[in-house]
């Protein structure tokens, strides 16, 4: 007697954008120190940046008119004050997505990333967290 075949698996969706992730642990001067992230953005030393808070998350772009700049050696630095809008603190890992395509950095501080994780594993596993 055949045994019926076994069903195949939901594969995984395909990436449809070419961000790059990164997770980096902010020192007490706020810097955001990840080589792919500028890579990536093509953000040299210099670049004016606009950085601005729009829904718990940190946005930081390319900006003729901004007042921060890429530091000299390469990394972005969030001010005491922007760090204060999020709840972020010296040792605290935040979760970067660099978009090409939008020319931004988007940083996850730790509290985006539990209401981002909880919605997810409440829509597997239906609430149950145990």
């Amino acid at each position: 007697m055949r045994r019926p075949p076994l069903p195949l698996p939901t594969l995984a969706a395909t990436r449809s954008r070419l961000a790059v992730y990164g997770l980096v642990t902010l020192n007490a001067h706020g810097r955001i120190a990840d080589r792919s992230a500028m890579k990536v953005l093509q953000w040299a030393p210099g670049l004016r940046l606009s950085i601005r808070e729009r829904h718990g998350l940190i946005v930081v772009s390319a900006d003729q008119q901004g007042v921060f700049k890429v530091a000299k050696e390469g990394h972005v630095r969030l001010p005491a004050v922007v760090r204060q809008w999020c709840g972020l603190a010296a040792g605290d890992r935040v979760l970067i997505v660099a978009e090409p395509a939008s020319g931004r950095l988007v940083v996850h501080p730790p509290a985006k990333l539990d209401e981002l994780i909880t919605q997810a594993h409440d829509a597997v596993f239906g609430g149950e967290h145990e």
